[in-house]
């Protein structure tokens, strides 16, 4: 595990119990994003509150819905599956949340989502024995990518710490970032060395937020004392009329929505819980390589460690929207991957989804209270996002030069920057490996042409 990782050890080719898990699962999902109960896409949760007041259409939703997914969807999403034998959220739970808000009827929204799981099952295991039978084998290629975004993914806690607390402590924390990648490859060879890291650097950076916040509350608290005294000195005193908060009154009502479908959450966490418990699925671009690894404690490690960027953002979001995360605070990824029983992860997933939606209102307020923690987690999105995507580009650019070398790079690095001329078309993070699917076909193309020879190797 110390060097490169080798990933596609793993096939598409399912077992029935996986098949029908997959299948159940995207039809699940599909209805609940038909009832507008929750959406995997982030950005589209935002616009799920005017659906849910009549005040958009389902056609304009789910334009929003497609806009915003379809390039994680076929430039992530299907390089990664292929790539590594292991499926991800972005196939399956993007395509879902597009085809259940699509859908007309409430009971057609299940039939697609489940249409979907299968094409995924059938077709995409098709798909990946016909590349590998090409003579660029670019799939293979791809797995190139997982040492790149194994490891530069290991510093995205120490830019969290350098954006929000200064150089200097962002210095110190990559030292020791480093220092303990050595140790772990060192004395644990086992162990994913980047795991370590990433633990010191989250539990860092939220310990400097919280003191800080901490801080100000004493200062605050302190400040008002001090204002009384004088007050009480001067003979007056204040009283502060109540004041109706409209967006705690928002707050309100969406958490007793979601409260009112708690069922229908435990049975999603309970289905999202039990694929991650096959080792079918991982829940994040590094998660997929160390799945096909068979490294599942490292995932669930690196899963874990990212849910403290999400939380706030699905909370808020799902509070002022009144729709929920596919996969709540993705708690259930790390604790699937390490169940030893699909019993157990039924259990646990639907636990895990009840105290999730039951705590939400709990969860509002104490973001209400440490601004500090919510602006780290603003930090530690933006910095997963900059590390992955450096990451995802360089892995990338080593794949095109293993299947096609000078040429590959030429074609891969082209067509990125050529996105990137034309004002992204293909979202930053997929263009990528979007280009290197798009590279090998033309390099399998040129081949037959008998205009290029495959790299041997």
């Amino acid at each position: 595990m110390a060097g490169a990782v080798s990933a596609g050890k793993h096939s598409l080719d399912l077992s029935p119990a996986q098949q029908i898990t997959v299948v159940v699962l995207c039809a699940l999902t599909a209805l609940i994003s038909h009832m507008a109960l929750a959406v995997f896409n982030d950005g589209v949760r935002p616009f799920m509150l005017d659906f849910i007041q009549g005040n958009s259409t389902r056609n304009a939703t789910t334009a929003v819905s497609f806009g915003l997914s379809a390039g994680f969807i076929f430039g992530l999403g299907a390089p990664m599956a292929l790539s590594t034998g292991v499926l991800n959220p972005w196939l399956l739970f993007l395509p879902t949340d597009v085809l259940g808000i699509l859908s007309p009827k409430k009971w057609i929204a299940p039939l697609l989502g489940g249409a979907w799981g299968a094409v995924i099952i059938f077709g995409l295991n098709g798909a990946n024995e016909a590349a590998h039978d090409l003579p660029v084998d670019f799939l293979t290629a791809m797995q190139e990518m997982s040492t790149p975004i194994l490891f530069l993914f290991t510093l995205f806690p120490v830019l969290a710490i350098t954006r929000q607390f200064g150089r200097l402590r962002g210095a110190v924390a990559g030292v020791v970032e480093l220092a303990l990648v050595i140790v772990t490859m060192k004395l644990w060879p086992d162990v994913f060395p980047g795991a370590p890291a990433m633990a010191v650097g989250v539990v860092t950076l939220i310990g400097f937020a919280v003191a800080k916040d901490m801080r100000q509350r004493r200062a605050e608290r302190a400040e008002k004392a001090a204002a009384e005294a004088d007050g009480q000195e001067d003979g007056t005193s204040r009283q502060d009329a109540p004041v109706d908060d409209p967006m705690q009154s928002l707050f309100s009502a969406s958490a007793a929505r979601l409260r009112r479908h708690l069922p229908i959450f435990m049975v999603l966490g309970a289905g999202v819980c039990l694929l991650a418990q096959m080792h079918v699925f991982g829940g994040g671009e590094a998660t997929s390589f160390l799945i096909a690894d068979g490294d599942y404690s490292g995932a669930a490690q690196v899963d874990f460690y990212r849910v403290f960027g999400f939380i706030p953002l699905i909370a808020t979001t799902a509070l002022a929207s009144g729709a929920y995360a596919i996969a709540g605070f993705t708690f259930v990824y790390p604790v699937g991957y390490l169940l030893p029983s699909p019993w157990l992860a039924l259990l646990a997933g639907a636990a895990i989804f009840a105290v999730e939606v039951l705590a939400l209102s709990w969860i509002g307020k104490m973001l209400g209270r440490l601004p500090s923690v919510r602006d780290s987690s603003e930090h530690l999105r933006n910095a997963i996002s900059e590390s992955l995507w450096l990451a995802i580009l360089f892995g990338s650019l080593l794949a095109a030069n293993t299947m096609g070398g000078g040429l590959g790079i030429l074609i891969v690095g082209g067509l990125y920057l050529l996105n990137e001329a034309m004002g992204r078309v293909v979202v930053r993070m997929a263009a990528a490996p979007a280009a290197v699917l798009v590279g090998g076909v033309l390099l399998n193309l040129l081949h037959w042409l008998d205009l290029f020879t495959p790299v041997k190797g």
